[in-house]
Formats: structure tokens, C-alpha cells, sequence
């Protein structure tokens, strides 16, 4: 194959970085909708094709399951080969890899198991309650939100010091509490994966080396989304022989919150000295107007790496920007604009409706359906999530292994057969006294038991060694389909009259053919039921699910992230909504909040709109609303203002008196919305808002010279001007 054929359809930035030296590490800032993944996957068939590099000697990483989908796949294509060991995928997928090949020195089993977020949850509630651990003052979400943020920074119980922070010090007791639990089960939570196989290569210098020598070329996807364990364990595998080539965009770092660290891409200058770097700003989705608003806006930020994406398909529209009297009215706009848009012959799903909160959806489905619309949630429950699903490979885990805890407390009285909670403590309790699996003390205590109880128990664990059994030289699909019947699952849902679409029972038929398409030659490291478990046990960590046909895609912008929609509406662009409260002291939340608006912004490919509502009704409270700062970032030239259809005058949110408006304040006594009060220390401002009642009420007001704050009422001692 020759370069003319890898390089076909490049423009000239594109083509550089596809051939930028091989003997040097690079760095390429991908602005949105500018092509990055074509850019990462046709350097991998540069390197193979015209640099002979081997695709063993390659390791390419991605985020997210659709990617690692979508550069195989165009992989495939290019390479004009099967890929199938090459060593492409998340971060997720290739630490369990690692893991699988390397189980022994993880100090793991060949059959350790994979907990997704629900079976952690689980776990820790258990054993917080095991151990007297009040949830009401450590609520077990935020205890396991902690776990999770400490193995994101690659840190331990023992790592961690508490200092006098006491929320911190019984994070670690039950963190402490989790990990020998898990130790003892042989079970690997997603931010584990990454954890362990970063202490896997650092613990075996033999075996890093090994990989460091395997991997001569390091490709990693969407690098200003790297937490703090996933760059060591790049930087622990670079050994400045092999060579590194990252894409990212430090404009579209939106996952703080999760533990993304966006100066992560910029530490590659220091940390892969010397490093080529190359801007991709040739944007192939957006209009002109809108591509220029979103530059404008971005560039308010500081410390970026610095880009302006530019189109060559023509200025476009302008932006529309609404102001709305409430939420209702904002809905209405934008619904009745898309009605519009279908009938003039664009499809319902190339309408999206984006918005910082999920609180926010609600009025937006309901306008939606008062005009017949059809619409989805992009970022419901994926596939594997399902309940009737993780029941079903329940059964299969425990077919294949019957140690696994997690499966048996799941199952063993699913459907119901008659056992008990004091039943399965019981079991539990001799498990623990006797150190062995749940199933082995189920086995061994039925004796002991009431004969109820021993007879429901027995005829579980007989049930699991006949379905193991009878199975053991069927086909995936096959022992899928064989269990369905065998465990009762599928006359209980065919039964279940809260399912009147019959979709469950329609899932787990699904489920068979999923197990049929199944291709084991891409988890050839374990046999293929522990892989087809292990590939739906990651497939519920990844991907939202996709958009369905024909319907408005109603979602989050962090949802929206690497999705692209002709016409893109963005609702309540107001202070404390988008930018949200939360971020309004702190510079860098507030740089987050504005790179979230641009990734929102740059969804759109021929028509944006935004909008706000005057007053909004929000988490219980009816609250009057400021315009986002964001949108006085953006040049008027770019904007086409629409007034409410309800006829308040069009308002300048330019003013700094933003009640230039002839709707009425609402009042409390002598507090109302528009006053001027004098505070002792803060001077003159106008109330903008107040919500709560007696001691606990909050004003917000807009000091003439100390900027917006919230001040506690009883407290402030205001003089009403």
C-alpha cells in the first residue's frame, strides 16, 4: 500500500501530522469536529504500512467503548487485515487485559471478577452496616464517590492522610474495610482495573520492561480527559525508546469532576521533551458563526494551549438567543422551533436539546409531548445495566465460577424460591468464620438448617452444579439460552405484569444474540465465557447509549461530548443554572464551566440556539434568574436577539441594571427583586434574588463595587435605599 493511498482525503495539517517524524514524540491539539480520530487512526497505518512497524509493537488508548469500536473498524478498513490482536481500546479494556495475561503477579485469580458501580455500592453499604458506620453522616455515595477519588489518583487507604478532617479519616476506615473485602472475593472495581495494572508493571521491573520494549509506539485518544493514574501509567510505560503520539484539546476538558486533570496535556511538553506539536483548526461540522462565537467565548480562559478553529462552508445563520419569561415559555420557543424544522422535512433526530442539569429535562418532555414529538434521553441504562441482564449473567457467572460472591447474592433467592434473609446470613456468617465462598458455605450448612430452608437452599446450589454441568460443552449462545429457561428467568419476566411492552423478556433474548455475535478472537487471554462476561461488565462502565432513529435527542452537554446534531439548543443559559453556582469563586471550575459551554456550542452543525428563562422554577423554589455571563462574552454580531412571546420587552443583558424590564418584582415585606439596599461593608446593590424563609433566608445581591454574593439575611443588617 502506498503513502498516496494512507494519505488520501487529508488536508495539509492532517497530512503533517500523520507524518511527523516517527523518531520524535508529538503532540496534536484537535479542535472540535476537526478530524482527530481520522488523524489517529491513519498514523497507525502510516506506521504499519510505511514505517514497517509492527501492529504488536503498537498500543493505542481511547475512552470510551464507541471509539475503541470506531478505530477498529476504520482500522480494519485501511489496513485491509483483521486487527483483532492489535492492542486498541480504552483504558478500561487494556488494564483488563493486562490483568487477564498477568492475573498470578496482580496477585488475582484467573477467574477474578469485575464489580460495576451498583455492586460496589452494594458492597460498601453492607459493610459500612456490618460495621456500625452511620449513613446518615456518611452517606454511602459520597464514601464510595471517595474510594473511587482516591485509586483515580493512584492512591491507597495507607496513602492517604486524613489530617483533622473526619469525613476523610472514616473514608479511609471503610476504603481500608473495602479493599480487604475485595482481596478476599477476588474482585476488581473499574478504578481498581487501572490501579492494579499500573502496580503490575511498577512492582515487575522484568515485565515493564518487556511492554516497553513491545510498545515502540504509544497512540492515546482525547488525552485532556486523563486522570492522574491513567498518565502515570502512560509515563511508566514511555522509557524514552518507544515513542508517544497523544490528541487532545485542553478546550474540551469538561471532566473535572471526575478526576480529569487537563494540565495533563500540558505537562506532555515537560514530561516527552522534546515533543512536536501541531494544531488541527480546520473544523468540518460548524458554521462560520458559530465556529467564531465559540472562539470568542473560549478565549476568555486562561492558560490554554491556544487555537481558532475556522470553516471553510461559509458564515451560516446566526446564533439565536431567547430570553424566555419562565421555563415554560423556553420550552414552548424551542419545541414549537423544532415542529417547525420537521415540517419543513428534517428528521426529529437531527433536532438535540442540550442543558447543563438533568432537573432540567422535565418541562422540556412535557412540551414534547403536548405536540406529539417523540423524544429520547440520550444516557438512559446501557444494555448490561439492565436488571433482567446482570440476573441472567449472574447465572452464568456463577455456572463458570461458583466462588463469585457478588453473583450468588444476586440470585440466590431470584427468582424467588423461599429463602430468607436469616437465611442468608447465616450463609454468610459460616462463610466468614470459615473463610470460603457463599456457595460452599450454602453447601456445607444446609444440614444445620430448618428443613425449609434446607430444602430452598439445596435446591438452589443443585440447580447451579445441573446447569453447569449440563452445559459445559454448549456454545456461548446456547448455555445463554439454556440457563434463561433452566433458572426460572424467563417465565418470571414473561409473568411480570409491570412489564406490559414485554421488553424485558424481549432483552434477554437479546442477550442471546449478543452472546452469538460475541467474537472471542478479541479476549483470546481467558476462555469466551469469562471474556463475554468480562466485555458486558466493561461495556457498563463506557458509553451512554446511542441515539435512537427518528427521535429528539434530549441531554446533558457532558452527555453531548463527541456527538455532533444539525440544529442544537441550548436552554437555561443563566447565572447560578450554566455558569452553575458552584463554580462562581473558584477560577477553575469556572474555566471548566465555559470549556463545557464551548463543547455545547460546537455540537452544533447548521443552526444554535440558546435561551434563557427571566424566572425559573428549579429544585423546589421559583427563582428569578440573571443571563449567563457567557452569553456577554459573545459578540453581538454573531447573535440574533429574540423577544419572549409574551410580550416583556426585549432586555439589553449588557446593562449592568438588568431589570430593565416591565414585568412586576415579587415581593417579601419590604425584600423584593430590583432593590437597592446599602450594606456596611459591601456599599450599594441591586437584589437580585432571595429564596429560604426566617433565619435561614439568602439574598443575592450585585454590590455597585464587590461583585454578586449571597449574604444570610439575618446576618447582612441591610439598609433599604
Amino acid at each position: 500500500m502506498n503513502l498516496s493511498e494512507i494519505t488520501a482525503g487529508l488536508n495539509q495539517r492532517q497530512l503533517e501530522s500523520v507524518t511527523l517524524d516517527i523518531s520524535h514524540n508529538s503532540l496534536i491539539l484537535a479542535g472540535a469536529g476537526s478530524g482527530k480520530t481520522r488523524v489517529l487512526t491513519h498514523r497507525i497505518a502510516y506506521l504499519v504500512t510505511q514505517k514497517d512497524i509492527h501492529t504488536d509493537a503498537i498500543l493505542a488508548v481511547t475512552f470510551t467503548n464507541k471509539a475503541a469500536l470506531e478505530m477498529r473498524e476504520r482500522l480494519g478498513v485501511l489496513l485491509r487485515r483483521p486487527i483483532q490482536s492489535m492492542w486498541v481500546g480504552t483504558f478500561h479494556g487494556l488494564a483488563h487485559r493486562l490483568l487477564r495475561t498477568h492475573y498470578d503477579k496482580a496477585n488475582l485469580s484467573s477467574a477474578f471478577q469485575i464489580l460495576d458501580a451498583q455492586d460496589q455500592f452494594r458492597i460498601v453499604k453492607r459493610l459500612m452496616k456490618e460495621n456500625n458506620i452511620d449513613e446518615a453522616k456518611f452517606p454511602v455515595r459520597k464514601i464510595q464517590w471517595f474510594i473511587n477519588q482516591q485509586k483515580d489518583e493512584g492512591l491507597r487507604a495507607q496513602d492517604i492522610d486524613a489530617g483533622y478532617n473526619y469525613f476523610i479519616k472514616k473514608g479511609i476506615e471503610v476504603f481500608s474495610l473495602y479493599e480487604a473485602h475485595c482481596r478476599a472475593n477476588d474482585l476488581i472495581d473499574f478504578a481498581e482495573l487501572l490501579v492494579r495494572s499500573y502496580e503490575l508493571l511498577k512492582n515487575n521491573p522484568e515485565l515493564l520492561e518487556h511492554y516497553q520494549k513491545r510498545f515502540k509506539h504509544i497512540l492515546v485518544d482525547e488525552f485532556q480527559d486523563t486522570n492522574t493514574v491513567q498518565y502515570k501509567w502512560i509515563n511508566l510505560l514511555f522509557n524514552n525508546n518507544n515513542k508517544v503520539f497523544c490528541v487532545g484539546d485542553d478546550d474540551q476538558s469538561i471532566y473535572g469532576w471526575r478526576g480529569a486533570k487537563i494540565e495533563n496535556i500540558t505537562k506532555l511538553e515537560t514530561d516527552f521533551s522534546p515533543i512536536q506539536t501541531i494544531r488541527l483548526e480546520q473544523n468540518y461540522r460548524s458554521t462560520g458563526n458559530i465556529l467564531a462565537a465559540s472562539n470568542t467565548l473560549i478565549a476568555n480562559n486562561s492558560n490554554r494551549m491556544g487555537k481558532s478553529l475556522w470553516t471553510s462552508s461559509g458564515d451560516g445563520d446566526l446564533i439565536d438567543v431567547y430570553e424566555a419569561r419562565t421555563e415554560r415559555d423556553e420550552a414552548d420557543y424551542v419545541v414549537s422551533t423544532i415542529q417547525k424544522i420537521i415540517n419543513d422535512g428534517s428528521a426529529a433526530n437531527e433536532c438535540a436539546i442540550l442543558y447543563r442539569s438533568n432537573a432540567q429535562s422535565r418541562v422540556f418532555e412535557e412540551v414534547l409531548i403536548k405536540y406529539n414529538i417523540p423524544y429520547v434521553i440520550y444516557g438512559g441504562l446501557r444494555f448490561f445495566e439492565r436488571a433482567e441482564i446482570k440476573d441472567a449473567l449472574c447465572y452464568l457467572r456463577l455456572m463458570e465460577n461458583s466462588s463469585d460472591n457478588v453473583a450468588f447474592e444476586r440470585v440466590v433467592n431470584f427468582p424467588t424460591r423461599g429463602i430468607g434473609n436469616a437465611t442468608i446470613e447465616k450463609v454468610r456468617e459460616f462463610a466468614r468464620d470459615n473463610h470460603t465462598s457463599l456457595y460452599q458455605a450454602a453447601v456445607q450448612i444446609t444440614p444445620n438448617l430448618p428443613t425449609r430452608a434446607a430444602n430452598a437452599l439445596s435446591g438452589f446450589t443443585q440447580l447451579i452444579e445441573k446447569m453447569s454441568d449440563d452445559a459445559k460443552h454448549f456454545e456461548l449462545s446456547e448455555k445463554v439460552a439454556y440457563l434463561l429457561k433452566e433458572s426460572g428467568l424467563v417465565n418470571h419476566y414473561s409473568n411480570d405484569k409491570t412489564d406490559k411492552a414485554g421488553s424485558k423478556k424481549d432483552n434477554l433474548e437479546e442477550l442471546i444474540a449478543a452472546a452469538k455475535q460475541y467474537n472471542h478472537e478479541d479476549d483470546s487471554e481467558m476462555n469466551e465465557v469469562v471474556g463475554f462476561i468480562s466485555l458486558a461488565s466493561l461495556d457498563s462502565s463506557g458509553d451512554t447509549n446511542a441515539p435512537a432513529n427518528q427521535n429528539v435527542q434530549l441531554m446533558t452537554i457532558h452527555s453531548a461530548k463527541g456527538l455532533e446534531f444539525p440544529y442544537v439548543f441550548i436552554g437555561g443559559m443563566e447565572e447560578d443554572l450554566f455558569p452553575s453556582r458552584q463554580s462562581k469563586d473558584e477560577p477553575h471550575l469556572m474555566d471548566e464551566e465555559r470549556r463545557l459551554c464551548y463543547v455545547g456550542m460546537t455540537r452544533a452543525m447548521k443552526k444554535l440556539s440558546l435561551s434563557y428563562a427571566i424566572k425559573r422554577f428549579l429544585h423546589g423554589q421559583s427563582l428569578y434568574a440573571y443571563p449567563s455571563r457567557f452569553l456577554d462574552e459573545i459578540p453581538s454580531e454573531y447573535l440574533n436577539k429574540i423577544k419572549q412571546k409574551f410580550g416583556a420587552t426585549q432586555k439589553n443583558y449588557r446593562d449592568d441594571d438588568i431589570f430593565n424590564q416591565d414585568i412586576a418584582p415579587e415581593s417579601s415585606g419590604q425584600l423584593s427583586i430590583g432593590v437597592t439596599v446599602k450594606h456596611a461593608k459591601f456599599g450599594y446593590g441591586s437584589v437580585l434574588n432571595f429564596e429560604g424563609e426566617g433565619d435561614s433566608a439568602r439574598i443575592q445581591i450585585k454590590f455597585k463595587t464587590a461583585g454578586t454574593k449571597w449574604l444570610i439575611a439575618s446576618y447582612a443588617n441591610l439598609e433599604f435605599v
